[in-house]
């Protein structure tokens, strides 16, 4: 009779793999006024249909340093009463 392997442990069931991330969040982007990545601030500008729009304010100067379109995974839902 044969040995096992001991290192060969054989999967029991299929692995299925998971997203690593859902969506990205910027901690420091460049700023062309102050010239180097600086820690940044997001601030909601606009709710849109098809999402929530972010844009990245500089922690040091306010200058806005780019802006980030938040999917929506469920429709928009609107109460009228």
């Amino acid at each position: 009779m044969k040995k096992p392997n001991p290192y060969f442990n054989p999967p029991l069931r299929p692995v299925r793999r998971q997203a690593q991330y859902d969506q990205f969040e910027a901690s420091a982007l460049y700023c062309p006024k102050c010239r180097q990545a600086m820690p940044v601030r997001k601030r909601l500008l606009l709710v849109l249909p098809e999402g929530d729009k972010y844009e990245y304010l500089c922690a040091a100067c306010f200058t806005t340093v780019g802006d980030k379109i938040e999917r929506n995974t469920e429709g928009i839902k609107l109460v009228l009463s």
